[in-house]
């Protein structure tokens, strides 16, 4: 089932992304000491749900072609590579970085060398499979077409306006050959339906956008549902303020509560330019966190590590 999900405590706890922590481990416990079986935390959320996505859908595969958008040092070109897959990793030149302060933090990359600093891929294995390019989100080259799959984590948001996200991500559908999977995490505003910031350098996603959003890939052609279930957990409930805690599901951006919603995309085999909804929507759309597992089968704050 294609989903689109918001960041819930179970689905953080369930078998299939407690597998995928494991594989990262390396990333939230470098010294392997820590005896927690995953951590608690929006942005190790949104990577594990990325790396199950992709592999109940048979991505991350040897062979396999990636694309990821706004990767700055995220872990997951590494592990992809590992599995045998080939990657275009992408990111914002330098002097455009620079002046929209990215540079100044850790969070962003500028090269290839910087993305296996976790040495989860074997060095010479990394340096065959990954290239990585100088990409503007809000302007997707042409030539970036054929993928099996494309990611980005928590990168959308940070285009400008809610308007130049949904434009993103409409626009990068075409980078994916027909049957190919698209998996993009965002912000998404837990406290209103109606106001939110809609511009700026970090957006925040009501429910009504990811639904206009949903309803325009479905018009598209392409297959969505999605999940806005709640979760209902203590750790759910719990919103995280400086001094941040270990349970960072949920934080505050200006006067709004957010987390992480993910949004799982099809690019039907049969699909062509204008060919029109494929089906029709089967369910609500899920965030980080909550009592039910996100999983189905086949059918800011500082980030971890």
């Amino acid at each position: 089932m294609e989903v689109s999900q918001l960041c819930t405590y179970a689905s953080l706890a369930s078998p299939p992304l407690r597998a995928w922590s494991e594989r990262l481990r390396p990333v939230w416990d470098p010294d392997g000491t820590d005896p927690k079986p995953f951590v608690a935390h929006r942005k190790m959320w949104e990577w594990l749900f990325i790396c199950h996505a992709l592999a109940e859908r048979s991505r991350l595969e040897p062979g396999q072609l990636g694309l990821g958008f706004g990767v700055g040092r995220e872990p997951l070109v590494a592990l992809f590579a590992a599995m045998g897959c080939r990657i275009t990793a992408t990111d914002l030149d330098p002097q455009r970085a620079q002046a929209a302060g990215w540079s100044d933090g850790k969070q962003y990359a500028g090269t290839l060398e910087t993305l296996n600093d976790h040495r989860l891929c074997d060095p010479e294995l990394f340096a065959s499979r990954v290239s990585f390019r100088h990409v503007d989100m809000n302007a997707v080259p042409a030539d970036l077409t054929g993928y099996d799959f494309t990611w980005s984590s928590c990168a959308f948001e940070h285009l400008g306006s809610i308007d130049a996200g949904i434009r993103f991500v409409l626009d990068q559908m075409r980078c994916l050959r027909p049957g190919g999977t698209a998996v993009h995490t965002t912000e998404f505003n837990l406290s209103s339906n109606a106001d939110t910031v809609s511009s700026g350098g970090t957006v925040l996603f009501r429910r009504r956008d990811i639904d206009a959003l949903l309803g325009r890939l479905r018009d598209a052609g392409f297959v969505v549902d999605g999940d806005f279930t709640p979760g209902e957990t203590p750790a759910d409930r719990h919103v995280d303020v400086p001094p941040f805690s270990e349970t960072h599901l949920r934080t505050t951006l200006g006067e709004y509560v957010t987390t992480s919603v993910a949004l799982v995309i099809e690019k039907p085999q049969d699909w062509s330019e204008g060919s029109g909804p494929t089906h029709q929507p089967r369910g609500s759309i899920r965030r980080a966190g909550g009592q039910r597992s996100w999983w189905r089968p086949a059918r800011r704050s500082p980030a971890p590590g």
